[in-house]
């Protein structure tokens, strides 16, 4: 129909023109981060308590993180899941048995009894906690390396006794890959130990972790 007065109001360019628009702003997308790549190297299983959790140690000095480093090193494409409680009884680490499941670990470094036997418990319960994760981990296909603990001198020389033969008897019975004493040459350096004459310190998780690749590295070749 023509051009009409009101169409002055809006521009002055002629019938027909239409309102300048601004150019669009150019928005420069943020690459999207790539997700990290899915760790697909079989996996140990760090099972304990706070020996294996590494409690009272800097961050990352856990027998089972220099671990770690100790298997690369060595060119062996294992990864380690530290599944260490600090404080649980064996009664504890039977009822977590799901969740290291979950993991589909092919080995086992079973850690558990320290704590038991620091608590005075019968001997037949941890022997039959110790029993039943060795059990139920080998049944989903883990193999199990058994850390054998032992107690201070002032718990009694029949206690101990017991205490150790638990380690002995169900490795003899499931021949197991044991590891006599997980903390050898280090529980008796107290340079390696934190004060509380219980827990290594950083450098000794160093210790801890070389004297059980002694042990790992023949059951590794095997798996």
């Amino acid at each position: 129909m023509g051009c009409v007065a009101v169409s002055i109001a809006l521009t002055q360019s002629g019938c027909g023109s239409s309102k300048s628009e601004a150019p669009p702003v150019k928005v420069e997308e943020t690459p999207a981060k790539a997700a990290p790549a899915a760790d697909n190297r079989p996996a140990i299983v760090a099972f304990g308590d706070s020996l294996t959790a590494g409690f009272g140690a800097e961050p990352g000095a856990s027998y089972a993180d220099f671990l770690q480093k100790d298997l690369d090193r060595a060119g062996l494409a294992w990864r380690v899941v530290n599944a260490g409680v600090s404080g649980d009884t064996t009664t504890d680490g039977a009822n977590r048995l799901s969740e290291v499941l979950a993991v589909k670990p092919r080995v086992v470094i079973l850690e558990f009894g320290g704590n038991d036997g620091l608590r005075g418990l019968p001997i037949e319960t941890t022997r039959a906690n110790l029993e039943q994760m060795i059990v139920t981990l080998r049944n989903s296909g883990a193999a199990v390396i058994l850390a054998g603990m032992t107690l201070p001198p002032n718990y009694g020389p029949d206690y101990i006794r017991g205490f150790e033969h638990v380690y002995q008897d169900l490795a003899v019975k499931y021949k197991l890959v044991r590891i006599p004493f997980l903390l050898e040459g280090v529980a008796t350096d107290r340079s390696l130990m934190q004060r509380d004459g219980i827990h290594p310190t950083g450098r000794g998780n160093e210790k801890v972790a070389a004297t059980v690749m002694k042990y790992l590295r023949p059951a590794l070749a095997g798996r």
